[in-house]
């Protein structure tokens, strides 16, 4: 059974486990599963009613864009723990002789770089709701702005865990390269992204006061 799959009871069970996957990247695509899951939400209480007539059009692909977003968090999940679970598979390869060592590095190195795009890609995936949910920022339904700000302070919790993961598998690849573009492009969504989520929670809080 897939991680999506199963109640939230049993996967916050699976988390607490001393089982480290799934771990902090599966968990920050699902935050941010859940707050694209909220500008769905959003988007389709704005949409129908007459008082947000003029907003319809662009909450209605808000919510399209949105739910896509979701089903690619969810996917990101998976494969965060999958991934996981391949380099531990490398770690177990023998490595007796120079052969099997050499095998074993190049199989975790590989690993490694699965284990970085990710969380980097869980990363791209969170920093497009925040720029979805922004959008919808005093164009939307009054009643569910609390909703959007909860959806920016989940991706934004959804990107920056990610982050942490990206940095502690660049720690170790050899490639330095490779690691080195990683970082680039991680510290240019965190640029874009944690400002946006700020201004979100702003926003909503002034809408509420």
């Amino acid at each position: 059974m897939s991680l999506a799959e199963l109640q939230v009871s049993t996967f916050t069970e699976r988390v607490a486990s001393d089982v480290p996957a799934p771990g902090g990247g599966s968990v920050a695509a699902l935050e941010g599963a859940l707050g694209a899951a909220l500008g769905v939400m959003a988007a389709q209480l704005t949409q129908g009613r007459k008082k947000y007539a003029d907003f319809a059009e662009h909450a209605a692909e808000v919510e399209k864009k949105c739910e896509a977003l979701r089903g690619r968090l969810l996917d990101a999940m998976e494969r965060d723990n999958e991934a996981f679970n391949t380099v531990s598979a490398a770690f177990a390869l023998p490595k007796e002789t120079e052969e099997e060592k050499a095998r074993r590095s190049a199989a975790i190195q590989e690993g490694l770089k699965v284990c970085t795009q990710t969380p980097l890609e869980t990363m791209e995936l969170c920093d497009e709701g925040l720029q979805l949910v922004a959008s919808m920022m005093g164009r939307c339904n009054d009643s569910c702005v609390s909703d959007l700000g909860v959806a920016a302070l989940s991706l934004k919790a959804g990107l920056q865990g990610a982050w942490l993961n990206v940095c502690i598998n660049i720690a170790s690849l050899k490639d330095k390269a490779f690691a080195g573009e990683c970082r680039e492009k991680g510290e240019a969504l965190l640029a874009r992204a944690i400002p946006a989520a700020d201004e979100c929670y702003a926003a909503v809080l002034r809408a509420t006061q």
